[in-house]
């Protein structure tokens, strides 16, 4: 994991369990390293998804755009960044790549994810305590 010029960079392996038939990965698991990537940003900022969920707040993905670009396949070392792009009161919008280490762009994803209240699942505003952690640097 790195974290420089506000930018956060997450590595992933491409496992057998991640691969198609093919050897290729399958695309619905591009989102699942994405979202990886979304996780350890906040544990690197002192937030511990648990905590939310304890206190009824919970984030969803509420838009998702991704580009495809290059296949991935089973043994390569990927890098997920993530960066945020847009700050509102009940969501946040990342921009997030998919690369190697030559820096081959795999895939480029925004994702927008939105603040709700677990108990009734509509949006709320973020938590006064995190929104220093969601805001553009």
């Amino acid at each position: 994991m790195s974290q420089t010029n506000d930018i956060f960079t997450f590595p992933v392996r491409v496992y057998y369990e991640d691969t198609d038939a093919g050897g290729v990965v399958y695309n619905a698991n591009y989102v699942k390293f994405l979202e990886r990537a979304r996780t350890e940003w906040l544990r690197a900022k002192g937030v511990e998804q648990h905590g939310m969920l304890e206190e009824g707040v919970g984030f969803v993905v509420s838009n998702l755009q991704m580009k495809f670009l290059r296949a991935a396949k089973l043994d390569d070392e990927l890098f997920v960044s993530c960066k945020i792009i847009q700050g509102r009161s009940v969501s946040v919008t990342f921009a997030q790549d998919i690369t190697d280490k030559e820096g081959n762009v795999y895939i480029t994803a925004e994702v927008k994810i939105a603040c709700v209240d677990l108990k009734v699942m509509k949006p709320k505003p973020i938590p006064e305590q995190l929104k220093g952690v969601f805001t553009c640097e």
